[in-house]
């Protein structure tokens, strides 16, 4: 679970996976919304990938990312035992 909370310290990471919510997006699709370099981009979502958030497929030539529900679906459920128990 640390490995998520570290990937989504980053507002760069945050805004991959907002993208991501909207779309799978190829790596260059995803760099097309930032204004840092194409390995920049590859370095966070290797990050994202290495916590589970984002899963990677090849398609053909091009690997197209996609958020990684269940792992989301964990870290909700998570929080929100969090917030049950603090209003205990």
């Amino acid at each position: 679970m640390n490995d998520v909370w570290g990937a989504m310290s980053d507002p760069t990471r945050r805004k991959i996976l907002a993208l991501l919510r909207k779309n799978n997006m190829t790596a260059g699709e995803i760099a097309d919304n930032f204004t840092m370099t194409k390995p920049s981009i590859s370095h966070h979502l290797n990050i994202l990938k290495q916590a589970e958030l984002v899963d990677a497929e090849k398609k053909g030539q091009q690997i197209e990312y996609s958020i990684n529900t269940t792992v989301l679906q964990d870290i909700l459920g998570y929080v929100a035992d969090l917030a049950n128990k603090r209003g205990e």
